[in-house]
């Protein structure tokens, strides 16, 4: 990994030299505060307000000159519009284009202080980094809170880029206008989205994007998936490598299969209590049969993980197979009269399950232009998966039999799945294009100059990377002797896990909170989920259609309810606060489920689901989104990655919830409601306390 010193100074507009924050000076100020704690020249407080004063007077020396520089190209582009105004009048192709000429070098000055800006971002966050964890204090928890939310704040200007938007609107509408428009006299404003864009806006927009993090709705779902967002190519080679390892119909196929998945795994729900019933065994057996799924995904991610590192064609092939097995045993389990050929085939469908490889594809073979979007499709298939698959369900409510094969609404699902997972292999086989092994081999052992991962967490992505020359290398060469523990040049601290234990050491207590948080709520929804046919059936006589439309609709809430929240609430709080209060309100659903009174009403249960399933949709991408920022970057790739490990977590909290339903159901259906919830209500009350203990430190 390169040095961010060198980078910074390989990097830097040699004219704007003096703006640029001193990182190196600053790295020494760190090493120096930390052998005067050690000795004892100075207490914390003084050291943490002299850091503090140093880093504004950084910070402050920053947005001066980018005020400056704004006010520059503002007067540019205001120059030009009285010329732009003269030709209006007086129109002159060759002054046309010399204008739009005129024009696009203000673009290019753009860019450069979007470099500029950036260069400053990356290593205003770098340098807090390093002081947290040379002094093991969350200081940049503190800092940028209290500096963001004044009312002077010279921090926004530097990662808000406050002022750059109506830079890029006044060039592109003034660029617009120059086009040749064929006799239209309609502005951007009149058809912004017909409007023809020069290339060098499309550039301005592409360095904006990079740096900026808006927390949009694409973007909130994308956290749901926790898939490893790289920072974007910086070259054309490095995107030319990418697009060699896209196949947009392989992708498609992966979404294919998280959807059918999540279909196979949740149409059953109406159904299981009364299949088991069919079977000889009681009504609350159902928590065994919809839990043996999970049961063995908990062994199939892993093995599934690590058969991703070498290819992802054969694995998506022996998941399609195995399910297609596991469903028919599904079904024709009710003619062999067999609970454990019912349980056989769940097994195997949890066997067959190849989230880990849907991840996995998206991360390392979709574009980093276009992850995001995949991330935000990969929840989006899962939620629609979830929704659809009772509402399915509930359509099949036919009777027959065909060569002594019974077709009903217990064994319909079973057929059905089978079907489409047949379907799906054919296609698989057909479409699927395995990536280019050698190229993503390449693609990691290049230079890391021009192609490093980053963090999830991180404030904004990178702009480009040129490589530093000969000579600039020995000119810096003594920032080498800067390179420290807590950075980049130990190389092993950069490998990823290579083993569950390995894994286990990395979790820091607020990784371990975040994998409780997540435990906790999948735990509540697969209770909610699992016991719902028997609870309703038993209080409120719901056949299997009115359960499925209950369940469909629950499923379908996950969508608007991420649109509100990802577009509008996660722009007005922090992620720490949406946690906390999301946590609080399925600590309110969870209570107000509790049968408290002689009677059980179909409102008080309607409302308290729609509480808790809501709640944990909006916790689960909260969740995710901290725990990408906290986790080790060792843990964003390889076969124990984070998303191994938030699945692992969810998947026995799945089968432990379902144990419950099972276990609970010996001492009678009546009080089944009240044992199950008891769990919830003690995990959800641990998580809020966990989460205030280490509040701080979640940022």
């Amino acid at each position: 990994m390169v040095n961010f010193g060198k980078k910074l100074m390989a990097d830097q507009i040699p004219e704007w030299k003096g703006y640029y924050i001193n990182y190196k000076l600053m790295k020494k100020k760190v090493k120096q505060y930390g052998q005067q704690l050690q000795q004892g020249e100075k207490d914390r407080r003084r050291v943490l307000k002299d850091f503090s004063k140093m880093l504004d007077d950084q910070i402050e020396k920053i947005v001066l000159f980018l005020l400056e520089q704004q006010g520059m190209l503002a007067s540019r582009i205001e120059k030009l519009g009285k010329q732009r105004a003269i030709l209006q009048e007086q129109p002159d192709i060759s002054g046309i284009a010399e204008l739009r000429e005129a024009y696009r070098e203000v673009g290019l000055d753009l860019i450069k202080l979007l470099k500029f800006v950036d260069l400053n971002a990356t290593g205003i966050r770098k340098i807090l980094k390093k002081f947290d964890k040379r002094f093991g204090y969350r200081f940049t928890d503190y800092y940028v809170t209290s500096r963001s939310n004044h009312p002077y704040s010279q921090l926004q200007q530097v990662f808000k880029h406050v002022g750059v938007g109506a830079v890029v609107g006044a060039l592109s509408r003034n660029l617009a206008e120059l086009q040749e428009r064929q006799g239209s006299y309609l502005s951007i404003y009149d058809q912004p989205s017909s409007a023809l864009k020069d290339p060098i806006i499309d550039m301005i927009n592409s360095s904006v994007d990079k740096l900026t993090r808006s927390t949009n709705f694409l973007r909130f779902l994308g956290q749901h998936a926790l898939i490893v967002h790289e920072e974007s190519p910086s070259t054309a080679g490095e995107e030319e490598i990418e697009d060699q390892k896209y196949h947009f119909m392989s992708l498609m196929l992966n979404l294919v299969n998280t959807f059918l998945y999540m279909v196979n795994t949740y149409i059953i729900v109406p159904t299981a209590d009364d299949y088991s019933v069919s079977l000889g065994a009681a009504s609350t057996v159902c928590g065994v049969v919809i839990g043996s799924m999970a049961v063995a995904q908990i062994f199939s991610s892993v093995y599934f993980s690590a058969w991703s590192n070498k290819s992802y064609f054969k694995p998506l092939i022996f998941s399609s197979i195995v399910l297609f097995l596991g469903n028919v045993c599904y079904a024709i389990a009710y003619d062999m009269k067999s609970l454990t050929v019912l349980i056989i085939g769940r097994l195997l469908c949890g066997m067959g399950s190849a989230r880990a490889v849907n991840r996995r594809y998206i991360s390392d073979c979709v574009p980093a232009r276009i992850r995001m979007q995949a991330s935000a499709g990969f929840v989006s298939a899962s939620a629609l998966g979830m929704a659809c698959g009772p509402a399915l369900a509930g359509l099949l409510q036919w009777k027959f039999k065909i060569y002594m094969v019974t077709f009903n609404q217990a064994t319909l699902p079973g057929w059905v799945m089978a079907v489409a997972w047949l379907l799906y292999l054919v296609w698989l086989s057909i479409s699927f294009k395995e990536p280019n092994r050698a190229t993503e081999l390449n693609d990691a052992t290049q230079n890391p100059a021009s192609g490093q991962r980053v963090d999830i967490g991180q404030l904004e992505n990178g702009l480009a990377q040129p490589l530093l020359t000969d000579s600039e290398n020995k000119q810096n060469g003594d920032e080498d002797e800067e390179i420290d523990d807590s950075e980049e040049a130990v190389e092993d601290s950069r490998k990823p896990a290579t083993s569950i234990g390995l894994a286990y050491r990395l979790l820091t207590p607020s990784v371990k909170v975040q994998l409780l948080i997540y435990f906790m709520l999948k735990y509540a929804m697969e209770i909610l989920l699992s016991e719902s046919s028997v609870i309703t059936n038993h209080y409120f006589s719901w056949n299997t259609s009115a359960v499925a439309i209950f369940l469909a609709i629950l499923g379908l809430t996950v969508l608007p309810v991420n649109a509100v929240v990802g577009t509008y609430i996660s722009n007005m709080f922090e992620d720490r606060q949406l946690l906390m209060v999301s946590q609080i309100a399925l600590l309110v659903g969870i209570i107000f489920s509790f049968k408290v009174t002689s009677t059980y009403s179909v409102a008080q249960y309607v409302a308290s689901a729609l509480i808790t399933f809501v709640s944990a949709e909006v916790l689960e991408g909260v969740n995710l989104s901290l725990l990408s920022s906290v986790m080790s970057s060792r843990l964003s790739r390889g076969t124990y990655n984070g998303g191994l490990l938030s699945t692992e977590a969810g998947t026995l909290a799945r089968v432990v919830a379902d144990c419950t339903i099972t276990a609970a159901g010996y001492l009678g259906v009546g009080k089944l409601l009240n044992i199950t919830l008891l769990p919830s209500l003690v995990i959800c009350a641990a998580s809020i306390t966990c989460t205030f203990l280490t509040y701080n430190s979640l940022f």
